[in-house]
């Protein structure tokens, strides 16, 4: 786990680009604490640098900026190939390589992933890597720049042009503190930030600076101004596709112990480190699958590590206990006091680089903070939602357009209308029920139940052109709803919101973070369930509930009785602390209508009555908690 950051341009000396390097280095340090290293290219248009978190071979052999044995290709990489073992395999048993066991300098997965390049081409190579990263590499011969991103989005990378010079990095906030950068607020992205809390790739809050979409290869030549080609290696939509017109035909029993197979095969893979390793356990399904199996596969008690809130409505930690009891762990639980999450406000537009604004982001910060006390890389639970269909979200969506596909939308959709435009809009329940009635199928019933409020398309002031971008990510031919919807989460929601997150909260203190569950032969095997596995028809003997398989396959380990109870999440009591007198008094300041006026970015007729409405009412939680996210970015950053 690392950090890269590279400049290039042609009018600019070698000494300057240096320079805007360093800053753009020690702006992500924390990424990388254990050493650093730079490069130039022969012609001095390029420099690419690089910050290391040590983590296998932790000599100077791992070294980066690397240069191939060939001396053609150089790379900075951010991340971790699972599988580099059987890559170096591949490469000493392949005689037309031309490599031997003596050419190696080192152990480091980085060494075998530059000679994979240079002996198969960049993307063949890139196809064998199991893992996570974020990829620069350059080839010396040709001249050319790829940047690459993991299949899932695990690992960050922005990149684009300011003032006539292209600049990527793994942290945007790296780009943002070169010398004279002024790229304009994106000001077309904010109406999807406010329905959200979260700017998707490609887009980021600056003009002119993407994130590179996951599984996507960027090839761009010297001198570096003018247009990128992007290519992706792996596809998403394809896997899906693929997995539901060719489902996996065995029993349940036969997929539950198939996933096992894989998910300990994940497992083992992520457990390999030269420095101390743990697991978060929230108490959860994803997280208690995780960390049993690893401690069935160790002969070693498994660290593993929590935290507990002091308001029982938000607390399981008192679960984790009993759970890691049962399990085996050397376990590791911190109590948090509001001050404790209060005090993490401040440091958010620094951790993230731009406007993030789901709540949970605090307690996973303290958790990382604390688990980096005791281990250098934790593995974490996350993907089981989104893959084995866990939010309860996906039911709800089922059973209100099980009712609704009843009526054609050719009459819906001007009843909808009509309704919006009459003074009955003016009650939040009517305006609700009229946006989800125009959907037109169950995925746009989905993205409208998240964000269903023509009210908050008036919080910027700009009617952005991006507003209906949710509905890039709509699929409409797996054929099935909750697959359907699952996609949706797993293009967007889950690589911008649940990974950005864990990624940047414990790169923050330095702590690498693995996720077991998104290992490219769990995803592919995961879409090729039928729905039966996902969801029980009936749990608990009253509704449908979802993660059927993974519920199975976690029973083998830990009794059902520990797991059966209401899913709290891992999240904060945000509304208890806004309206409390800490946290309003700087929330009150944060809106103060003068302030906003004066940025002439948001609308304070709306921002003004979503607080009242939020303070006397409790309506608006989410979208106060995002503007007073981005109003604090904004302040943070000068504007």
């Amino acid at each position: 786990m690392c950090g890269i950051a590279g400049y290039a341009d042609l009018k600019s000396s070698k000494e300057y680009k240096l320079s805007c390097l360093e800053k753009m280095k020690d702006r992500m340090r924390h990424r990388g604490p254990d050493d650093e290293g730079s490069f130039v290219s022969d012609d001095e248009i390029l420099v690419m640098g690089f910050r290391r978190l040590s983590i296998i071979d932790l000599s100077k052999n791992g070294a980066q900026p690397m240069i191939s044995h060939n001396g053609r290709y150089v790379i900075t990489y951010n991340g971790e190939i699972y599988n580099h073992a059987l890559i170096k395999r591949r490469l000493l048993s392949d005689a037309s390589t031309g490599i031997s066991e003596t050419d190696f300098k080192g152990t480091t997965d980085t060494e075998i992933l530059l000679e994979a390049i240079s002996a198969y081409g960049v993307k063949e190579a890139i196809g064998m890597c199991k893992g996570m990263f974020g990829i620069a590499l350059y080839d010396r011969q040709d001249k050319e720049l790829y940047l690459i991103r993991d299949r899932i989005g695990e690992k960050p990378l922005y990149y684009g042009f300011f003032n006539g010079s292209f600049v990527y990095a793994s942290d945007i906030g790296s780009i943002a503190a070169i010398d004279g950068f002024d790229n304009e607020i994106n000001e077309d992205v904010l109406d999807i930030y406010f329905e959200n809390g979260y700017i998707p790739a490609p887009y980021t809050i600056y003009k002119d600076i993407y994130k590179l979409k996951p599984g996507c290869i960027l090839k761009i030549s010297s001198p570096f101004d003018g247009e990128c080609s992007i290519e992706p290696y792996w596809d998403m939509d394809e896997i899906a596709f693929y997995g539901q017109k060719n489902k996996f035909t065995g029993s349940f029993e036969e997929a539950r112990d198939e996933l096992e197979k894989r998910l300990k095969a994940s497992i083992e893979g992520q457990m390999i480190a030269d420095v101390p390793l743990g697991a978060f356990l929230s108490a959860g399904i994803d997280s208690t699958t995780t960390v049993a199996l690893m401690q069935s596969v160790s002969d070693k008690k498994v660290k593993s590590f929590t935290i507990g809130m002091e308001d029982d409505e938000f607390n399981e930690a008192v679960y984790a206990k009993d759970i890691a009891k049962h399990i085996g762990t050397e376990h590791t639980e911190l109590y948090i006091t509001d001050k404790d999450a209060k005090e993490v406000i401040p440091k958010l537009p620094s951790i993230f680089g731009e406007p993030f604004a789901d709540s949970s982001q605090i307690p996973t910060y303290l958790v990382a903070k604390m688990t980096k006390e005791h281990v250098t890389v934790s593995l974490s639970g996350d993907g089981g939602d989104e893959l084995f269909c866990g939010y309860t979200s996906y039911n709800s969506v089922e059973r209100i357009w099980n009712k609704m596909k009843n009526y054609p939308y050719f009459l819906r959709k001007p009843v909808s209308s009509l309704l919006l435009k009459s003074p009955l809009k003016n009650k939040e329940i009517i305006r609700i029920k009229s946006m989800l009635l125009g959907a037109k199928g169950p995925e746009e019933l989905y993205i409208r139940s998240n964000a269903p409020d023509p009210l908050i398309r008036k919080i910027a002031l700009k009617d952005t052109v991006l507003k209906s971008s949710n509905e890039q990510f709509v699929p409409d031919y797996l054929g099935e709803v909750n697959h359907d919807i699952m996609l949706m989460n797993m293009k967007m929601y889950h690589p911008d919101d649940i990974l950005v997150k864990v990624d940047r909260t414990a790169m923050a203190v330095s702590l690498e973070t693995r996720v077991p569950m998104l290992d490219r032969d769990v995803v592919e095997f995961a879409w090729t369930l039928p729905i039966e596995y996902l969801v029980y028809d009936e749990y608990n003997g009253w509704k449908r509930e979802g993660k059927r398989i993974l519920k199975e396959l976690l029973y083998k380990y830990v009794p059902k009785e520990l797991m059966s109870r209401p899913k709290k999440g891992f999240s904060i009591p945000i509304e208890k602390w806004l309206k409390d007198g800490e946290l309003r008094e700087w929330a009150e300041e944060l809106l103060d209508r003068k302030t906003i006026e004066k940025q002439a970015i948001l609308n304070p007729d709306t921002v003004e009555f979503m607080w009242k409405d939020f303070v006397e009412n409790g309506i608006w939680r989410d979208q106060i908690w995002y503007i007073l996210v981005f109003q604090q970015w904004l302040r943070d950053n000068g504007l």
